[in-house]
């Protein structure tokens, strides 16, 4: 009965002990985990510190890396099946480099769905560029016409650093502004409202999806994207100027044949006016080619008709023109008289409001 007795006793004194041993580690990670989620602020001022980027210790930073990765898995394996409900089935499903830090400017569908990256600092209207982080890459997901802006007010030693991810034609731009060495992307992609998930450039004839970026912020935003589940293809000047064209061509002629025949969708307008987008974008990579002496890659047309598929329901609208059909517009009608005569008709019908050159 001692023996008994005595063994009963240390083994409900090792009970005790086990217990606080365990609340006390439990205690050390709940510290460890959340007692330096206080240092981290928000956006406030134009005048930022290093200390506005300080991440947690590095048990923190571990879980929140692992929260991202299985987010990213997820997205990844999302953008697979989706792929392959399409008939791709050579979708690389591999994630880049961890992306680094950026500055983001604009809050619209494209600007959020690059902030869901995390490592990244928002900036919406009446926000002002750090002149900090010098070096790191500045996105620029606005309209078109906010650019004089934002170069206007982007301090002197980040105007390397901004990112332009606008649709059309910006060459004379930038190189009016002395911009012409900067990061451009072309974004193959559609953001259907905010919040909601992307629908990459991916196709049946370019399973490596379509967009593509050159400059020295190039592989930065790929990793940005990759992490996002989305594909983004870095190239050199040479590869980007005709893709660049050519996706000039495709939001310039689906857009005005799609208006210009009262189609609801970009893939209502290749189905039902196949034969007249296919005349509008030979007859402009024709007039490009003669203009710019660019050769472009054989397959165009059905590059472009693979991505109409992808965003087919993407409501049509001549928009923007002066970055986009203006380009064309401008070549004369000895060069371009189908797209022109098309401008000219939703002109007559009241489809646009302004004035033609």
């Amino acid at each position: 009965r001692i023996l008994l007795f005595s063994i009963h006793k240390y083994l409900s004194a090792s009970a005790i002990t086990f217990g606080i041993i365990m609340k006390l580690l439990f205690s050390i990670a709940l510290l460890s985990t959340f007692g330096n989620i206080g240092t981290t602020r928000a956006w406030t001022s134009s005048k930022t510190t290093s200390s506005l980027f300080t991440k947690a210790d590095s048990s923190s930073s571990s879980l929140v890396e692992l929260g991202m990765a299985s987010r990213s898995a997820q997205k990844i394996a999302s953008r697979s099946t989706w792929a392959q409900s399409r008939g791709v089935t050579d979708v690389d499903s591999e994630s880049a480099a961890e992306p680094g830090f950026c500055t983001i400017i604009g809050g619209g569908r494209i600007g959020s769905l690059l902030h869901q990256g995390e490592n990244s600092l928002l900036l919406k209207r009446g926000d002002s560029i750090p002149d900090d982080n010098e070096g790191t890459p500045i996105f620029i997901a606005t309209r078109n016409d906010s650019l004089d802006g934002i170069i206007a007010d982007c301090p002197k030693g980040r105007l390397k650093d901004l990112v332009f991810l606008q649709n059309g034609y910006l060459d004379s731009y930038l190189e009016e502004k002395g911009l012409s060495d900067n990061t451009q992307c072309l974004l193959y992609l559609s953001v259907p409202a905010l919040g909601v998930e992307a629908v990459d450039g991916i196709t049946t004839v370019n399973p490596e999806g379509l967009t593509a970026a050159t400059g020295v912020h190039a592989q930065a935003l790929a990793d940005l994207l990759a992490s996002l589940g989305l594909k983004c293809n870095v190239v050199g000047m040479e590869d980007y100027k005709p893709a660049m064209f050519e996706k000039l061509i495709w939001i310039s002629t689906y857009m005005l044949v799609g208006k210009a025949k009262e189609c609801t969708s970009v893939g209502q307008a290749g189905a039902d006016h196949g034969e007249l987008v296919e005349t509008v974008v030979n007859e402009l990579l024709a007039a490009v080619s003669a203009k710019e002496g660019i050769t472009f890659p054989e397959g165009a047309m059905s590059r472009l008709a693979a991505y109409t598929d992808v965003v087919a329901d993407f409501p049509c609208g001549v928009k923007e023109f002066e970055w986009r059909n203006e380009y064309f517009y401008k070549l004369g009608d000895d060069a371009c008289p189908t797209h022109n005569g098309l401008l000219k008709e939703c002109k007559e019908k009241g489809f646009i409001d302004f004035e033609l050159p």
